[in-house]
């Protein structure tokens, strides 16, 4: 749904009319509130609300998937290191940096 300029409110205006407001918007209208003539707040109807919050959990769903993938095929490559060993690598090299004495 497009944002037309009647769509865009100030936060003065909004306070007032806030009702009538809240009317449109559970009518599927989508409002911009502004503040110093800047966007400041959104506001749309809950169902909707829910709805981009189930789009972007599915999003991060996705995202995890495809670093698993990634991670799968690393190992299917051979792109892998032992996680004991790397881990005190990197032990000893923070010691050595800071002047101390890596401890096992």
């Amino acid at each position: 749904m497009a944002i037309s300029a009647a769509d865009v409110i100030p936060l003065s205006q909004a306070r007032a009319t806030l009702s009538e407001l809240a009317d449109q918007v559970r009518a599927g209208a989508e409002k911009i509130i502004t503040k110093n003539g800047e966007s400041y707040v959104a506001l749309i109807d809950a169902g909707r609300l829910d709805y981009y919050h189930q789009l972007e959990r599915e999003r991060i769903h996705l995202l995890l998937i495809a670093d698993a993938s990634q991670g799968l095929a690393d190992v299917a490559a051979g792109k892998v290191k032992d996680a004991r060993a790397t881990l005190a690598a990197m032990q000893r090299r923070r010691a050595t940096h800071r002047g101390g004495k890596a401890v096992d």
